[in-house]
């Protein structure tokens, strides 16, 4: 078992035993999603369903994980990390089996909705023990590595997914997730360290992690408007207007809860404020990505079944950015780093809506974006957030991360695919939704000159050392 210093800080080799834990852990929930689009066929094979009931397995699983992410934050601050990362973990491991026996399809959902529940949780505890563990300076190198996992999985899910149906069953495509669970409970147990709230604790905020999953949930539907293609009904309209309304209702509860779910005191600090305003920005780099292999399309001619294949060198530049930076960032600054990040995406978007020059201008577009994207999910935001929350809001914290990164995820796909429509589709459709995305991309790298300078950076990160 870790053992961590007066200051909660483990030594450099305990790090490293921590750093492989929360790696492993974090890289089977995102090898997971990569895995699930090749095991797609033999799914709808297995259970007769048509292409719009396939697509529940990514919905459910969305709308599970954004519903449980400030619950098991809020949990992980209040019982420790330890306990509930490896609960979260073993939760992912029971939805897996459960899904490998399912005999139906509607057994399948329910696996993937504890699958997304229990994935909620991984993330931003993830984070949340890198602060517990790891001083200031190393905070950014651990999270830029982690952020990575999401690039890697991507890589190397669909090959592991083809060669488990080629051998095997697609059973096993979820099956595998058991014995990497149990490898990270075990070396969960024997390495993450201890860490809980001494003295009593006020209640759980539940009327708070409610409302924003029901806000969440209401977004989501919204915006995909699935419950109008299974019920027939012209349902968006009423479940936006629902999720503005938690909006009010939210700070309203908040401002009552004797340890709010949601703590508007960190939104006092413009710093932090902005760092969450920044993530919604994040999360619309990271799913602006989903019309590229479409661009690939439209504007260079290659088969739908290969253009994927040309999004391997963007993913591959995505995880080399978020590692490379996470190194730099504690003598970049935060500031700096981010308007690197947020400007390759900008640049790279521009650039994707003039991709019938040729393939050429693809791939330097497709990396600029990728490497851009790598930077401001790798681990930056997620490190100004530690940096700056007292340690018994760590986990608060960094499920706000995941909830303003989710908001941008779900706002990037309604309004690219809005703006490709009204532009006729095609590509003079796609190239306009870019050039929307570099605009916005854009306005996040003005924003992020308002954080502050390294050197203030510095000062604030020393000081709350002293108070730790």
């Amino acid at each position: 078992m870790t053992t961590v210093s007066g200051a909660g800080v483990a030594d450099a080799r305990a790090r490293n035993r921590i750093l492989l834990v929360l790696f492993v852990g974090v890289f089977m929930s995102a090898l997971d999603a990569a895995v699930i689009a090749p095991a797609v066929p033999a799914l709808r094979a297995a259970f007769s369903v048509d292409n719009s009931q396939i697509g529940m397995l990514t919905i459910v699983f969305v709308l599970f994980t954004m519903s449980s992410t400030t619950l098991m934050a809020s949990l992980g601050d209040r019982y420790g990390r330890r306990p509930v990362f490896l609960l979260c973990v073993a939760g992912f491991a029971l939805g897996s089996l459960w899904i490998a026996l399912a005999p139906t399809f509607w057994m399948v959902l329910l696996g993937r909705a504890v699958q997304g529940f229990s994935a909620g949780g991984v993330s931003p505890l993830a984070s949340a023990v890198v602060g517990d563990a790891f001083p200031p300076a190393e905070r950014g190198k651990a999270l830029g590595l982690i952020g990575a996992t999401v690039g890697m999985a991507f890589l190397l899910g669909p090959l592991v997914a083809s060669v488990i149906l080629v051998v095997l069953s697609w059973h096993w495509i979820f099956l595998i997730n058991l014995p990497i669970a149990a490898l990270v409970i075990w070396l969960g147990l024997r390495n993450l360290p201890v860490t809980r709230a001494e003295g009593s604790q006020p209640p759980l905020d539940w009327a708070g992690i409610v409302i924003i999953a029901v806000m969440l949930s209401c977004l989501t539907l919204g915006i995909n408007r699935v419950l109008d293609t299974v019920l027939g009904r012209t349902l968006w309209p009423y479940l936006l207007a629902a999720a503005g309304l938690c909006v009010p209702l939210l700070i309203a509860v908040e401002r009552r809860a004797a340890r709010p779910v949601a703590p508007l005191d960190l939104f006092n600090s413009r710093q932090i404020a902005l760092t969450y305003i920044l993530c919604v920005g994040a999360g619309f780099a990271m799913g602006s990505v989903i019309f590229v292999s479409s661009v690939a399309v439209a504007a260079l001619g290659f088969a739908p079944e290969r253009a994927g294949l040309l999004l391997m060198p963007m993913v591959a530049v995505s995880s080399v950015g978020s590692v490379v930076f996470g190194r730099l960032l504690n003598r970049l600054g935060s500031r700096r780093v981010l308007i690197i990040g947020f400007s390759n995406v900008a640049l790279g978007s521009a650039l994707l809506s003039l991709a019938s020059a040729g393939l050429w201008m693809f791939l330097i577009a497709s990396a600029l974006i990728g490497h851009g994207v790598g930077i401001v999910v790798g681990g930056t935001l997620r490190t100004i957030v530690l940096n700056e929350v007292a340690p018994q809001q760590r986990g608060a914290a960094q499920g706000l991360v995941n909830v303003g990164i989710a908001v941008g995820n779900l706002l990037v796909v309604a309004l690219l695919g809005f703006v490709a429509d009204v532009f006729g589709g095609g590509m003079a459709g796609l190239g306009a939704a870019y050039l929307t995305s570099a605009a916005v991309t854009g306005a996040m790298t003005l924003l992020s000159f308002g954080l502050r300078p390294h050197g203030e950076e510095q000062v604030v990160i020393a000081a709350g050392q002293r108070v730790s």
